[in-house]
């Protein structure tokens, strides 16, 4: 049996996401279910790790699920950060620049290169782009990085002129990376569904979401500030399914 937790794991609050799984882990096997004792760190290729017959526990991104993993894997539950403007299990892409170039214009962005982790990404380039399509605009050029603090260092170095980061990717940046006050936000896309965990086809579906509850019940005031957790949500998968995708730009 296999688990990770990747899309938050930093090293510098890893005590308190392998606390956060061996909580889980004990409730599951409480309830009967197997889980490996450990979480796995290296799991690249994640669309490889998302779809093992053998995941106990993951978490994912709003794109992936919805373009290849809905109906192949279990949707469990969603995690709330309390993020500011959003309804609980929900977040926004926070827009980057450098603070000597920044502008809060959209209409000044189509011609600037986003930096976005991956093109398979909710929060680096879904949302930006349909951020911008609402408006009739649209990012065309484009560098890759594959990480949103990849991105964000993108930008400080000028190879990209803007970065989409996940509201929760950015508050674990700017707390553990004092460079990236060089870095202004311009912009926020409309909320959508948060990462959610998933689980291998076929689950107990109440049986992991009460795990992941009864875990976040156990774990100390210090431990939830660290993880950024406020609560385990249940949001449809589709909410998920209903996001628009958009296109790759034009080679």
């Amino acid at each position: 049996m296999i688990a990770s937790l990747p899309m938050y794991d930093r090293p510098e609050i890893a005590p308190e996401t392998d606390r956060f799984w061996a909580l889980i882990r004990a409730s599951l096997l409480r309830q009967g279910e197997l889980a490996p004792e450990s979480l796995t760190r290296d799991c690249r290729p994640l669309w490889q790790h998302w779809q093992d017959p053998a995941l106990v526990l993951s978490q994912t991104c709003g794109l992936p699920y919805r373009t290849r993993l809905h109906g192949e894997v279990s949707l469990i539950a969603t995690p709330n950060f309390g993020l500011p403007g959003c309804p609980p299990g929900y977040y926004t892409s926070v827009l980057v620049m450098r603070r000597e170039n920044a502008t809060e214009r959209p209409e000044d962005w189509a011609e600037l290169t986003l930096a976005l982790n991956d093109f398979g990404s909710q929060s680096g380039w879904a949302a930006p782009q349909n951020f911008m399509s609402d408006m009739g605009l649209g990012f065309t050029r484009t560098v890759t990085t594959g990480a949103h603090a990849g991105s964000a260092m993108a930008v400080l170095e000028g190879i990209g002129d803007i970065a989409a980061i996940d509201a929760q990717t950015w508050r674990l940046l700017k707390r553990y990376k004092p460079e990236m006050s060089g870095l202004a936000e311009v912009g926020f896309t409309e909320p959508t569904p948060g990462l959610p965990y998933i689980s291998r086809a076929n689950v107990a579906v109440e049986i992991y979401h009460h795990a992941l509850v009864e875990a976040l019940d156990q774990l100390t005031e210090s431990e939830r500030a660290a993880l950024g957790l406020v609560s385990i949500e249940r949001i449809p998968s589709s909410a998920y399914l209903e996001i628009p995708t958009p296109d790759l730009p034009p080679l």
